[in-house]
Formats: structure tokens, sequence, C-alpha cells
């Protein structure tokens, strides 16, 4: 077989050249960094996201007490340049958001004879988005009202 490539091909050695390797390795090289330049591209504009961010429950009223199903984690649905949000999601040293059970606008129940209590989280929003510290701003919170009956067991 190699002295017909070599009839047809007077510069056939029959070994492949390093040129071929190094023309794959360049390309590879400028389609990753093409691929970086389009990603930086697309951080510089809004982008709408969500994220899971933990939440701390503080100032409960002594009358009233945490149920134990209440959510570590609310899902936020943020909107802002994408360089803050790729920072929000990296960063693992997140402080957790407070809810302020003291001034957060706990409602009774349906009924005002029952033990049961939520908080609407929407109204919560303002209160996150200065807690949050970015250029991001929280659209919407879920769940989006948080039921707790105040009969349960402390969880604090």
């Amino acid at each position: 077989m190699e002295s017909q490539n070599a009839t047809r091909n007077p510069g056939y050695t029959g070994k492949k050249t390093k040129t071929g390797n190094r023309n794959v390795i360049v390309f590879a090289f400028f389609l990753v960094l093409s691929f970086i330049f389009w990603y930086l591209n697309s951080l510089e504009k809004d982008l709408e996201t969500d994220i899971r961010y933990p939440v701390k429950y503080v100032d409960l009223p002594e009358n009233k007490r945490l149920s134990d199903n209440l959510p570590p984690k609310l899902t936020l649905v943020l909107n802002g340049p994408g360089y803050s949000i790729l920072k929000l999601k990296i960063s693992g040293k997140t402080s957790p958001l407070e809810i302020d059970f003291s001034g957060s606008g706990i409602k009774h129940g349906y009924d005002n004879k029952s033990d049961d209590y939520y908080i609407v989280t929407s109204s919560l929003v303002q209160n996150f988005n200065s807690q949050l510290k970015a250029e991001c701003k929280i659209v919407s919170v879920n769940p989006d009202t948080l039921f707790f009956p105040s009969g349960q067991s402390v969880n604090r």
C-alpha cells in the first residue's frame, strides 16, 4: 500500500506529519478561546435565573413556634447582570437571608381560631434585596407563601 501512495505522492514517506497534529491543536485552542469570549460577552447582558438560597428565621414571638417543615432554602428568581448572578451562584460562602418575624407581616390563618399562621414571601422581596447587596434584583420568591402552625416544636 505504501508503494501505491508513494507513486501517487512522490513526497509521501508513510509517516504522519506533526503539522497535522499541530493544526488540530491550534484549531482546538482558538475554538476554546472563542467560546470564552462568547461566554464573557453573554455575561454582560441582563439575565433572569433562579437560585436556591439559604434562609434563617429570627425574632419569633414567644407565643408562636416554628414548624419543623419550614424550608431551609428558598428559590429566588433573580434579574441582573450575568457577572453578578454568576458571582452569587459560584460563591459557596452565602450568608443566609433572614426572615424577621417581628416585622415580616405574620398573618393569621383563614379563621382567627386556628393556630396556623403564614407569611407571603412577596412582601419580603424588598427586605431580601437589601440583604443580598448585589447588583441583581429579586423578581420573585418560591414558595410564595410560608405556612407554619404555632403548636409545633421550636426549630431554631
